[in-house]
Parts: structure tokens; C-alpha cells; sequence
């Protein structure tokens, strides 16, 4: 707006056009520079009206009731929420009372022996079923011995087996004639390798492994896994006892791991899964580690 002229007459009188749009362009590039403001008043403190004061007490107070009322919420979640996959795996061995239900083959009652001869078993005899062998069985000698001691093989008391009065000695069930008394290796009779019967190693007779009894230690779990559920049957609550057999050599390692008593719900692989990573003190004969069968119990339980 064009600034005004008050004249000395006392009359308001308005600047031309041009006059004011000069004025307006030396004001918008040539503005006078005004001097600096000069601050002379003192500043005087005021009390703050809307500031407030807490004590210690009301502060702990306060703190005190919200912790309490996260205890309070963090309880009533938790009384709320049922765990459904919370699981106690325990896993106990027993041991086998009679040779395994699921063996390979039906020989498979324990270890075996042999001799040195070329030819197989023949037909004949057992010698003095004993758990300790004094005298090996060997072919008729050429002259009779002053002190007869009657030879024996290594098998375990809780173990018959058949045999007949023939007067050499060799295998009851072999159908070859003759007096070779095995081509294995051992001081036993077959074609195994140890002081018992048959095929295999170690006593007893038949392939396979010893079993636990008389002399003969149990192994000792020294390391085991928990098994895990499977998610068939955590969504079912399934729970029970799965029976796994297996064979525990003398190095203390399991093998021939299978599921002679099932639940199913694919519990049964997860127990075999888990029994085939335990570790054993193995067990014990004479004073020498043996290969053994036995069974270990697999408990399933959902807490």
C-alpha cells in the first residue's frame, strides 16, 4: 500500500503510482539497515506452576505395583496355556531271559567254534557241555592217555541241546561221516571261530552273539539318547513302552537294532533311531569283553 504525505495543512495526501512502486523496490533491495536491538531489561525468575515434585517413596511404590501386576499377568498366561509337547523320554534295559524271538536264523543261539581240519564237521557226538574249557576236543589219538580228562566246549547252563552216543565226537546234526571236528579256528567244533559249536564266534552254539547269564556280565548303558516324539504322536498323546533288541559287541556298540514290541506312530523308528547311538560298558566273561544280545525298554511318556 503507497505510503502517505501528511502535509502541513494537516491533509492526508497519497504518493502517485510511481513513487510508490519506487519505494517498494528500494525497500524489497535496498532496505535501510536498522541498528541492533539493544536487550536492556533483566530477566526475573519465575516459579514453575506446572512442574511437580515425586518423593522416593511414591516413586518405589509405583514400581513396586507394576512389577507386581506383570507377575500377576505372566502367571494367569501361563495357568492358561496347557504344554502339549512337553515329553519325558526315559529309556531302562532288561535283559533277555531266552535267546532273541526274532533271530536271523534258527542256529542263531550264540557264538561258535572250530578246529583247524580242512574238512567240515562231520557227524558225531558232543563233548562235556561246560562254561569253561580245561581240554579242547581233538581227533581219537593214537595212543590213550594215562589221566583222561574228558573234553569240553564252552556253552552256557541254560542252554540243551541234542546229541547222541556216538562214539566220535563232532556235530549231532552234521550229515558227513568221518573224524574231522571242524574248518574254522578255535578249540570248539565247526566252521566258526572260538571254544563253542557250530558258526560264529566265541561259546554257545550257532552264529550270533552270547548270552547274558551265569558268567557271562550284563552290558552297562553308559551313554544314552533321549528319543524324540514324533509328530504323529505328539498330536495324538500318544505314550507306552517300545521293546528294541539288539546286539552289544565287546567294544561296547550297539548293532542289529530292530522293534520286537511296537506302538506305532512312528515311535518305533524313533526308539531305534535313539538305541543305536547309546554307548555300553560291554559285557564281560572270563575276564574278556564279549559280544552279548539284550533288550532295552523305550518309555514314551508326555508330561
Amino acid at each position: 500500500m503507497p505510503p502517505e504525505v501528511v502535509h502541513l495543512s494537516g491533509e492526508l495526501k497519497e504518493d502517485g503510482v510511481f513513487a510508490s512502486l519506487l519505494a517498494n523496490i528500494r525497500d524489497a533491495f535496498f532496505s535501510p539497515k536498522l541498528p541492533p536491538l539493544v536487550l536492556e531489561s533483566k530477566p526475573i525468575p519465575v516459579p514453575d506452576r506446572m512442574a511437580t515434585k515425586r518423593s522416593p517413596a511414591s516413586a518405589a511404590i509405583a514400581a513396586g505395583i507394576h512389577v507386581l501386576a506383570i507377575l500377576l499377568i505372566a502367571l494367569l498366561i501361563a495357568s492358561q496355556v496347557k504344554v502339549m509337547t512337553s515329553q519325558k523320554n526315559v529309556a531302562t534295559v532288561s535283559v533277555p531271559a531266552t535267546p532273541p524271538p526274532l533271530a536271523p536264523r534258527l542256529q542263531a543261539i550264540g557264538g561258535g567254534g572250530g578246529q583247524h581240519d580242512l574238512a567240515p564237521v562231520s557227524r558225531g557226538r558232543l563233548p562235556v557241555l561246560a562254561q569253561k574249557q580245561i581240554v579242547p576236543p581233538k581227533a581219537p589219538p593214537t595212543v590213550a592217555p594215562k589221566l583222561a580228562i574228558p573234553p569240553t566246549v564252552v556253552v552256557q547252563k541254560n542252554i540243551n541241546l541234542a546229541n547222541n552216543t556216538l562214539p566220535n565226537l563232532g556235530m549231532p546234526t552234521s550229515p558227513l561221516k568221518g573224524i574231522s571236528l571242524g574248518n574254522g579256528t578255535g578249540t570248539g567244533i565247526g566252521s566258526g571261530s572260538g571254544s563253542g559249536i557250530g558258526p560264529g564266534s566265541g561259546g554257545n552254539m550257532g552264529g550270533g552273539v552270547m548270552h547274558i547269564g551265569g558268567d557271562i556280565s550284563s552290558p552297562v548303558v553308559i551313554y544314552e539318547v533321549e528319543p524324540e516324539f514324533s509328530e504323529e504322536a505328539r498330536k495324538a498323546k500318544l505314550s507306552g513302552n517300545v521293546v528294541v533288541y539288539l546286539w552289544v559287541d565287546a567294544d561296547g556298540k550297539p548293532s542289529h537294532v530292530r522293534v520286537v514290541r511296537g506302538i506305532g506312530m512312528g515311535l518305533d523308528q524313533k526308539a531305534v533311531d535313539a538305541v543305536r547311538q547309546y554307548r555300553f560298558r560291554p559285557a564281560m566273561k572270563d575276564g574278556k569283553p564279549v559280544a552279548v544280545d539284550m533288550y532295552i525298554e523305550v518309555n514314551f511318556q508326555i508330561l
